[in-house]
């Protein structure tokens, strides 16, 4: 037993062999206990997925599994060497370690917590909402830019570092690549302000310039449109907001203008029935909101009537739709009754001894 104790009592790098054991007993229960701890969370989160709890139960069961192994092998090593006295040289080597982990932790930790609310807030709206679906790769990417940033600057404060001449650097650094790089800030800022505004959101139908198509992925820097003949269309965001842009993905119901020529030939009681056929073959035809029928104008060739409609769907081809089936009512009507619609037709008169002649 004396041996024993003797043994224990040995002194290696300034500390009895006892204190060591303990020590790396301190060590192996803590990074024992801890990955199991966030394997059991972790575990426990998969099968009660699909159950509702607190915000703040939710936000931990997110957060635990996103505790790295190198963070639990930190907390083991510290809670070792608490018990031991180290060198100076190598406790100032053990603290920066821990700071710099430790940081690193805190900012994972921030990353899972906006992609928590993120994740919340967008099973909240439903993936219906495509404009914040389509922001939240933008509104990721900007606040892991914040996030990493402030970790930095603090994990290098609190290592002693005065970053009050740094950030005052980083801010002439700031001017300098913004003037280098004022394109590639234009279009970020640009994208931010589509992600907020929402002018357009991922599947509406939009026309830009002479471009028209469906929107299919709003990024960082560029909006890609899937054009109606089928090519891909890449514009800058900035572009974008500068240009002036029609979005048809906000139709709520589409307009249809119809102009119909009736021959001159045509007898007058026959002329006044006209509005009230076209009226009566739009009303007719189901899903339509008939608007106004007039007799607009005395033609070069024509008496022309002008018909307004609106389809109550936003897409195109229920509009197509319905001016298939008004034209072929409209053609019937007319036939039915002996309206003519007229042609481009030209009287020329000659005059010939003294007298006029038509041909």
């Amino acid at each position: 037993m004396s041996d024993l104790n003797e043994l224990l009592q040995h002194r290696f790098f300034g500390n009895p062999l006892s204190d060591w054991a303990i020590a790396l007993c301190a060590f192996l229960v803590t990074f024992t206990v801890l990955p199991l701890v966030r394997s059991y969370v972790a575990r426990q989160a998969r099968h009660q997925a699909g159950e509702s709890h607190s915000v703040p139960v939710e936000l931990v069961l997110r957060l635990i599994p996103r505790t790295s192994r190198l963070f639990l092998w930190i907390v083991a090593i510290k809670a070792a060497e608490s018990l031991l006295e180290l060198p100076a040289s190598v406790h100032r080597a053990l603290t920066v370690l821990v700071l710099v982990v430790v940081w690193l932790q805190i900012g994972l930790w921030a990353m899972a917590t906006v992609n928590f609310l993120l994740d919340r807030q967008r099973r909240r709206r439903g993936e219906q909402d495509t404009g914040f679906v389509s922001s939240l790769a933008v509104i990721n990417f900007i606040a892991g830019l914040g996030i990493w940033t402030l970790v930095a600057l603090l994990a290098l404060d609190n290592l002693g570092i005065n970053i009050t001449a740094l950030v005052a650097g980083l801010g002439i650094g700031g001017i300098a690549i913004a003037l280098a790089v004022q394109t590639i800030l234009g279009d970020l800022l640009a994208s931010l302000s589509i992600t907020l505004d929402k002018p357009f959101t991922v599947g509406d139908n939009v026309v830009v310039d002479d471009c028209s198509g469906q929107v299919e992925h709003i990024g960082i820097k560029s909006t890609r449109i899937r054009s109606v003949n089928g090519e891909q269309i890449i514009m800058s965001n900035a572009d974008l907001l500068r240009s002036r842009l029609r979005n048809f993905g906000r139709m709520e119901e589409r307009r249809g203008l119809m102009t119909i020529g009736i021959a001159y030939e045509t007898p007058r009681e026959k002329i006044e029935q006209v509005a009230g056929i076209i009226e009566e073959v739009i009303r007719t035809r189901p899903g339509i909101r008939f608007e106004r029928c007039h007799f607009k104008e005395l033609g070069a060739y024509a008496l022309n009537f002008e018909a307004v409609f609106f389809v109550l769907q936003p897409k195109l081809d229920a509009l197509l739709e319905a001016q298939h089936h008004i034209n072929l009512g409209i053609l019937r009507a007319f036939e039915s009754r002996g309206i003519e619609l007229a042609y481009p037709t030209q009287k020329l008169l000659l005059e010939q001894a003294g007298r006029p002649a038509a041909a």
